[in-house]
């Protein structure tokens, strides 16, 4: 009867909670790359695709939180949640963009989950303004992608600091303190965060240093960068999925798409990763940028104290960046071509007889009978 009427208790005990999952989305808005896709793609659709994906992301676990960004040409901005720092939250300017009339708009439809409309209304609310502040001076072919990683990882680390559990002492010495130390090295994580960028607009060279720290801190952290192109050949952020372990797609081909990528290649996390089978690249661009003009090479010279690349020899063959003063040795001397030996060649036997020398005669040796 406790099973017909519903009332069989179960051991909450024996039950583990869901971790909290952090998706932080950052999104490419060159406004160039975005008018080469207007008659594919426009920038409303995409962002109505993605909002579809965040509610998704969202209806998997109470816990689950997001993060948006924009990438534009000069600067990064928040999009969801509101900069806390109204005067300050933008990189690059000195200025962000204020968020007015956000709240009012939340009563407008009873139909639709509040925190959906609140991230909805956010979202639509600082994009608009963004385009709107975006002059003819900031139409760069370029995109702002490493600043706006470095504000995605401050804040996956703000938020990771608040579901640590709290401590009970500083003192290593302490048996407690130490066991809760060898307790939290050895158990899941309190927050599975991890990035996405969606890309429309080729990598800087300019920018691969910045991008490049920001990839590899995101590797020590454990955080994975997935990274899904619409349109261009993002070489670095194909180069930062297979460091940090995360997942590259190009959707080039059919950015119509979009949503159907999203659904199926981004929308489990790094723990749910594990049981699934996730898509993989065929092939890596391992290409870097020098760090005297900035140009991607093939084939460049590298220090061997700082590990600076060069797309040709310094002056003086001294390093640009520590000073060090490199010995090249025999750099482009021509390598010495040794005569090969030739080989004797062998004699087969005949009637039993040696491999030795030919001496001229086809007659073997006697045999007696």
């Amino acid at each position: 009867m406790n099973r017909i009427d519903a009332s069989d208790h179960y051991d909450e005990s024996s039950f583990a909670a869901q971790t909290p999952s952090l998706l932080t989305i950052v999104i490419d808005t060159n406004p160039r790359a975005w008018a080469a896709l207007h008659h594919v793609l426009p920038i409303s659709k995409a962002i109505a695709n993605i909002l579809v994906f965040v509610n998704a992301h969202l209806a998997f676990g109470n816990d689950n939180q997001v993060a948006v960004l924009a990438a534009h040409t000069n600067r990064a901005v928040w999009l969801y949640p509101k900069s806390p720092n109204p005067d300050g939250g933008s990189y690059g300017r000195g200025q962000d963009v204020h968020m007015s009339g956000v709240e009012p708009e939340l009563g407008t439809s009873a139909n639709k989950y509040p925190q959906f409309a609140q991230i909805e209304t956010s979202i639509l609310t600082s994009l608009r303004a963004l385009i709107d502040s975006t002059t003819a001076a900031d139409l760069n072919p370029t995109t702002l992608i490493s600043g706006a990683l470095t504000i995605a990882l401050s804040h996956i680390h703000k938020t990771s600091l608040a579901f640590e559990p709290p401590k009970t002492s500083t003192d290593p010495a302490n048996p407690t303190t130490a066991a809760a130390l060898t307790s939290s090295s050895t158990a899941t994580p309190n927050l599975h965060a991890r990035i996405l960028v969606l890309s429309v607009s080729d990598s800087e060279p300019a920018q691969y240093i910045p991008t490049m720290n920001a990839v590899f801190a995101a590797s020590h952290a454990r955080i994975p960068l997935d990274t899904i192109t619409l349109h261009g050949t993002p070489t670095f952020l194909q180069q930062a999925a297979f460091i940090t372990g995360g997942t590259y797609l190009s959707a080039a081909a059919n950015p119509r798409g979009l949503l159907s990528y999203l659904m199926f290649g981004f929308l489990a996390d790094a723990d749910a990763r594990r049981s699934l089978v996730a898509p993989t690249q065929d092939s890596v661009d391992f290409r870097a940028a020098c760090f005297c003009h900035r140009d991607v090479v093939d084939t460049g010279f590298v220090c061997s104290v700082c590990l600076s690349i060069f797309c040709g020899v310094p002056d003086g063959a001294e390093c640009l960046t520590c000073g060090t003063r490199l010995a090249l040795g025999a750099y482009g001397a021509k390598p010495a071509v040794v005569p090969r030996k030739r080989k004797k060649k062998k004699i087969a036997r005949v009637n039993g007889s040696g491999g030795g020398e030919d001496t001229g005669s086809a007659t073997g040796t006697p045999v007696p009978p």
